[in-house]
């Protein structure tokens, strides 16, 4: 019998966190469907094909194969009232080494935001970063002018670093970025974005 690994999973109070699977296709393509014009502004510009099934199997593979190589932890936000989907966070660019670091993203639809479900899901990832994982950072980057991003960032432990200049192709253009960091041992105090 072969051994497989248990697929990660992580429960706050109200959010599981879980990898993508094949049957939450429509409700992903509908989340973004839906939500494009809220999201598109702070992403990478989204191939023709971004919303096709296909594409999609994709993400689920690289999703299992990251995983099972201890080299990203993407996972889904699913709503354990209801079972909504509700958005995404990943962990990216796992470090190890003198390193013991990573990189979070996240997005989350329009009809779930400002709802203190991705502060939940943050601080959930973070913890699980720096206990589940054995990390020591885990750094994230957004927009100068994404405030909503940056107070995210700020209320779930991050604390400012400076700023990336052409950092990452975001809506078709090389854009800066303002980095922020939460270090698992973090004596830096609070700081506040401008």
């Amino acid at each position: 019998m072969l051994w497989r690994r248990r697929e990660p999973r992580i429960e706050t109070e109200r959010l599981l966190l879980r990898p993508p699977q094949p049957h939450d296709f429509r409700a992903w393509s509908d989340l973004r469907r839906g939500s494009a014009a809220f999201l598109q502004p702070w992403e990478p510009t989204w191939a023709e094909d971004h919303l096709g099934r296909r594409a999609f199997g994709q993400r689920v593979s690289w999703a299992r194969r990251s995983i099972a190589q201890g080299a990203a932890l993407p996972l889904f936000l699913i709503r354990r009232e209801d079972g909504a989907l509700l958005g995404a966070i990943t962990l990216d660019n796992i470090r190890r080494g003198p390193a013991q670091a990573a990189t979070a993203g996240y997005w989350v639809g329009e009809p779930h935001a400002r709802q203190g479900y991705m502060g939940e899901a943050v601080r959930a990832l973070v913890d699980h970063a720096f206990r589940g994982l054995d990390l020591s950072r885990v750094e994230a980057g957004c927009l100068p002018e994404n405030a909503a991003s940056r107070r995210l960032l700020e209320r779930c432990g991050f604390k400012y670093e400076g700023v990336a200049q052409a950092y990452l192709q975001i809506n078709g253009r090389w854009r800066n970025h303002v980095l922020y960091a939460a270090l698992r041992t973090d004596r830096r105090g609070r700081t506040e974005a401008g």
